[in-house]
């Protein structure tokens, strides 16, 4: 699969994910819930139970190994520590979005930096 194919595919699954998601965020929000809150926002889903639960549990996990190993990564890449961070604060918009467009970023910024240096 050619770098364009896998970042165009990449793409298309965060606005996927961006579409399918937000519709359910905003019914949640118009209920009382504060999209800023995530110990509301996943204690809320966690309270239904069953499989709610068990994503809602996955999903904050995932989200917080994330939302450490991006800033961490960008720094140790040579994206710098402010790009990290920029990465956290839209992973708020949803970490499913954000992690295929950080990918994409990453690998775009590693392919010119060996052409660069090559």
């Amino acid at each position: 699969m050619t770098q364009n194919i896998k970042h165009g595919l990449f793409i298309i699954l965060g606005i996927a994910a961006l579409l399918l998601t937000w519709p359910h965020a905003f019914d949640w929000m118009r209920n009382g819930g504060n999209i800023l809150d995530p110990f509301q926002f996943f204690g809320d889903a966690i309270k239904a139970g069953g499989t709610a639960a068990f994503l809602s549990i996955d999903m904050a996990i995932a989200w917080l190994v994330f939302m450490i190993w991006v800033v961490f990564d960008a720094k140790r890449i040579g994206m710098g520590t402010k790009w990290g961070w920029f990465f956290v604060a839209l992973s708020y918009i949803g970490v499913s979005m954000t992690f295929p467009i950080y990918l994409v970023v990453r690998e775009r910024f590693l392919d010119s930096k060996a052409r660069t240096a090559g």
